[in-house]
Parts: C-alpha cells; structure tokens; sequence
C-alpha cells in the first residue's frame, strides 16, 4: 500500500465519522474538567488527613 493510498483511504474513512456539535465537546469537557477537579481535590485531602494522623501518630 503506498503512502498516497493510505492518505486517501484514511481521508474517506473521517468522513464518515460523526463528529460531535461544538457545543457537546464543549460541555463533556467542562464535565470532565470538574470530575478531576473533585477527585483531585478529595484524594488530596485523603492525603492531607493521613499524613497528619501519621505524623501524630509518630510523634
């Protein structure tokens, strides 16, 4: 299969996909966004109260 080949061929294939509306990719990426935002920000804070029972723990 030569390079040219395999462009056009990928070519056809994209234009058959169905692309979602600006709108749509827009808003699953503010879910996404704020989904790991709120994991983040609770395994952080998982982190934070075990290091402190650790560290009073320890001492």
């Amino acid at each position: 299969m030569t390079p040219l080949k395999f462009i056009g061929e990928v070519r056809e294939e994209l234009k058959k996909v169905d692309w979602p509306s600006r709108e749509k990719t827009v808003r699953l990426t503010v879910i996404v966004v704020a989904a790991s935002a709120i994991v983040g920000i609770y395994i952080g804070a998982l982190d934070w109260l075990f290091t402190y029972l650790l560290t009073f723990l320890v001492k």
